[in-house]
């Protein structure tokens, strides 16, 4: 009678999740994964190998794009604003809306866009391989801590090299804000160069190179921790990758804007 009454006994079924809650379990795990990054990175001994050889990397499959990218966005944002000051009969103030264009949003937003597209995708891919070919486990097997030994050095480098890549944007920048003004829309060379720290100062270089900082190491989280879950084979590290593309301009543009928004609050930069 006991086993049968206990037989009777409805299975207790596990708890299902809500939507809410399956869309915020990804934000949960990156959000851990972020900190158990930020604490792994102050533990020894750091991976300097791995480090460097990840800047090295990060810079041979963002630089060429950063320059292709660069150039366009220079042709743009001259041209139109030019045509402005030509119009007012102000074109010696090229030199001025170049520079503070260039080092407050052009050097930023394409580095955005190279982050997206090239860097945190190399990351994604390189640990997602990882992932499906069970190294990741072995090594935790072997008491290695992926996060310490992988993760950290990439994170780190995205970050580093992000601020180079920011720098390689502001000198497209204004030596083509210098080429397109001075050589093919009449501007004064000498001119130009005295007008370029009228609106741009040291405040806004610091402030750009912060947020570009900032930006590496949220895109080298972003693609680190969405390889650290692919599963599914090839086919799910392609997808992985493509759905870091995402989530980074997702991620960067409303940080981007916040970051934007927060320096003139709180009285950082002064243009």
């Amino acid at each position: 009678m006991v086993a049968e009454s206990t037989a009777k006994k409805p299975v207790p079924m596990g708890h299902v999740p809500t939507p809410l809650e399956k869309a915020a379990a990804p934000i949960g795990g990156f959000i851990a994964t972020a900190a158990d990054t930020i604490v792994a990175s102050f533990k020894p001994p750091f991976q300097w190998r791995e480090y460097v050889q990840q800047c090295w990397f990060v810079a041979s499959v963002a630089i060429g794009p950063t320059i292709l990218l660069g150039i366009p966005f220079v042709a743009l944002v001259t041209f139109q604003f030019n045509q402005v000051l030509t119009e007012l009969g102000a074109i010696d103030l090229a030199g001025t809306g170049s520079a503070f264009a260039t080092v407050s949003q052009i050097g930023p937003i394409a580095t955005t866009f190279i982050l997206a597209g090239a860097v945190a995708t190399s990351i994604c891919a390189d640990l997602g391989a990882r992932k499906i070919r069970e190294e990741l486990d072995a090594m935790e097997v072997l008491g290695i801590d992926p996060v310490q030994r992988l993760v950290v050095p990439r994170v780190l480098a995205a970050s580093t090299m992000a601020v180079f890549l920011n720098a390689l944007l502001i000198l497209i920048g204004i030596g083509g804000g210098y080429f397109y003004s001075v050589f093919l829309q009449g501007a004064s060379p000498g001119v130009f160069v005295d007008t370029m720290n009228v609106l741009t100062g040291n405040d806004n270089l610091v402030s750009a190179t912060v947020r570009a900082v900032a930006y590496g190491w949220l895109a080298g989280m972003i693609g680190a921790y969405r390889g650290l879950i692919a599963k599914g084979g090839a086919k799910g590290v392609g997808q992985a990758v493509n759905e870091t593309v995402v989530y980074v301009f997702i991620a960067l543009f409303p940080v981007n804007t916040i970051f934007t928004q927060l320096q003139y609050v709180l009285g950082l930069v002064k243009h």
